[in-house]
């Protein structure tokens, strides 16, 4: 283990032996970190909060810290999770959930977080999304896997982020993002499929066709959504990501940005 002399390690932290902390860090009682994990200089780890192996976090990063909500207090059960292979720039913030939620903030593998991305109580990200810069997400918000958000997009509280999704820069995102779909403005509005995203992960020519032909439906025909949910019902028999559209619609609570 490579420990800096001047970082705290809290004797109730346990670190495993490839683990290397920086100068000035700070790591309190009940966080656990895996293997090969490299914490930066000035980094400050609160627990309870488990992290992954081969994490890299850079300075000044504050992860576990209690949320901002008002009624959170610092002995409440509830604590943070983060996942494996994730990169965690500077000044990022990650903070534990609440007691008016499940009590937990998930980061899940594999994650590019930039500079200043602020991850709020009781939200839950999936693996291999990209936020970037000052990128801000509400408490309670879900996001999928394989999202990425321009710099300075804002996530309002219980919003829900469908996978394979994009936000342009500077975006305010006020209800769901359904997968596959690329939003932006102020406020976001749908331009479109996330079609360069889509083929660079695999995407075959008839999945992109068909995920294209159910955002023509949704955010173009101009129905009414419970048409709208008829006709994706159909397309979905044949198209496994029309069917994951469908469903995201079906499930969400703030309804479409559109």
């Amino acid at each position: 283990m490579k420990i800096h002399p001047t970082a705290i390690i809290d004797p109730r932290a346990t670190l495993d032996a490839t683990v290397e902390v920086g100068p000035y860090s700070i790591i309190g009682p009940g966080v656990t970190i895996g293997a090969g994990t490299v914490i930066g200089p000035h980094v400050v780890l609160k627990g309870p909060m488990t992290m992954g192996r081969d994490n890299r976090v850079f300075q000044f990063a504050s992860l576990g810290e209690i949320s901002q909500d008002i009624s959170a207090k610092p002995d409440d059960d509830t604590r943070v999770e983060i996942g494996d292979g994730n990169t965690i720039r500077e000044y990022v913030t990650i903070q534990r959930g609440t007691l008016k939620d499940t009590g937990l903030t998930k980061v899940g593998d594999r994650n590019w977080i930039m500079n200043g991305v602020h991850i709020g109580h009781d939200s839950v990200i999936g693996n291999h999304n990209i936020l970037a810069n000052n990128t801000a997400l509400a408490g309670h918000v879900l996001m999928g896997d394989y999202v990425g958000c321009g710099g300075f997009t804002m996530i309002h509280q219980y919003c829900q982020i469908g996978s394979h999704a994009f936000s342009g820069g500077g975006s305010l995102i006020t209800r769901d993002v359904a997968p596959y779909i690329i939003v932006q403005g102020h406020p976001a509005e749908a331009r479109g499929i996330n079609a360069e995203g889509l083929r660079r992960r695999g995407f075959k020519a008839d999945e992109i066709s068909a995920i294209k032909d159910a955002y023509k439906l949704i955010f173009v025909s101009g129905k009414l959504m419970d048409e709208v949910k008829r006709e994706l019902a159909v397309m979905a028999q044949a198209s496994a990501h029309v069917a994951q559209m469908l469903s995201f619609i079906e499930n969400s609570k703030r309804t479409l940005q559109r």
